[in-house]
């Protein structure tokens, strides 16, 4: 069965301050992640913790370069990865005990998203924060 976003699930994970590990955030310009971390830290008040595989820094903020490298509680691990590559990040999330994952608009993993629902964490998948945010008034 797909996995169909939960509207409450996703106006509360962007209303409810949390700690979000951004997955394949880097100072690449180009690259999508950089203006959704800063929409996500800037306008929803959230902190942002950078994990790449150089696990380069940020706009100031500490990177690392895996989920289990990132000190303390992580809510959400926002997935800025090829759909092939997320099920091993949702798995890492688990792993470490986040409370959500968020795969990002064109990021599709139904068999990633079902174990990260049945380990009991909360699930969003194929939109972007940036889309969402408005839809809830943010």
């Amino acid at each position: 069965m797909a996995h169909v976003n939960d509207p409450e699930t996703v106006e509360r994970l962007l209303t409810t301050k949390g700690r979000w590990a951004v997955v394949g955030l880097s100072n690449n310009p180009m690259r999508t992640a950089v203006g959704v971390s800063r929409f996500v830290r800037d306008q929803l008040g959230m902190e942002i913790v950078p994990v790449n595989l150089k696990g380069e820094d940020f706009d100031g903020e500490k990177g690392y370069r895996t989920l289990a490298d990132v000190p303390g509680q992580i809510d959400v691990v926002d997935c800025f990865v090829n759909s092939s590559k997320v099920g091993t990040v949702v798995d890492q999330a688990i792993a470490v005990g986040a409370k959500a994952v968020w795969l990002q608009l064109g990021v599709i993993d139904e068999a990633a998203a079902q174990r990260a629902a049945d380990a009991g964490l909360d699930v969003v998948m194929d939109t972007c924060p940036v889309i969402e945010a408005p839809r809830i008034g943010r």
